[in-house]
């Protein structure tokens, strides 16, 4: 069930001095990483504060969550954030030849067959940031879901990709992170967060 609005949505969303609506406008050209469904901003938000030398966007499709984290980002003064509500199909010119690093933090896994394409690791959607990126590309994956952990795995490698790194619980691992909202709520209930980093 989709969340209710919050009722300072519209005016958050409209008086944001953050959100990309046509281009990108960093006040400084530096790597740019991007999320690619970042929910309400927690892992955006963090490792926006903690890597002022990188450039940070986060893309959500749903006003409704991209709101809040909008009200979250205005409580800093984060000039390497910047913010897009849009389904990232839409995104082909505004990325274009300009990302870095993708992260793809517990997508939806569409777990029914007939739904697969729809997966943010499917061959389309890799084909799609294959326009995004600039040079190397360059993806790091979260995710509570066994299937579709394995599924990506598949679906990366069959594509080109090479998985420098792979790991089956995170937080027992050395790997630097940063929490989702959602990859707390999962670690409190016991389920290991799977991990992979993969280039092409």
């Amino acid at each position: 069930m989709r969340m209710r609005s919050p009722k300072y949505k519209d005016e958050v969303i409209l008086n944001c001095p953050f959100l990309i609506d046509k281009e990108i406008n960093f006040e400084k050209v530096k790597p740019l990483h991007v999320e690619i469904g970042m929910g309400k901003g927690n892992f955006i938000i963090n490792m926006a504060l903690n890597n002022p030398d990188i450039n940070f966007i986060g893309v959500e499709k749903y006003s409704s969550v991209a709101a809040i984290a909008i009200k979250k980002a205005l409580e800093y003064d984060l000039p390497n954030l910047k913010m897009i509500i849009s389904d990232v199909v839409n995104l082909e010119e505004i990325l274009k030849n300009k990302v870095d690093v993708i992260y793809l933090n517990f997508s939806d896994p569409w777990p029914k067959k007939k739904h697969a394409k729809r997966r943010l690791t499917s061959e389309s959607f890799l084909k799609l940031y294959d326009s995004f990126f600039k040079d190397k590309n360059m993806i790091i994956l979260k995710t509570d879901n066994d299937a579709m952990f394995s599924y990506s795995v598949n679906s990366l490698q069959n594509y080109g990709y090479t998985l420098e790194d792979i790991c089956y619980d995170l937080h027992a691992s050395n790997i630097p992170n940063v929490l989702t909202e959602y990859e707390e709520k999962f670690s409190k209930e016991g389920i290991k967060i799977k991990y992979l980093k993969a280039s092409k």
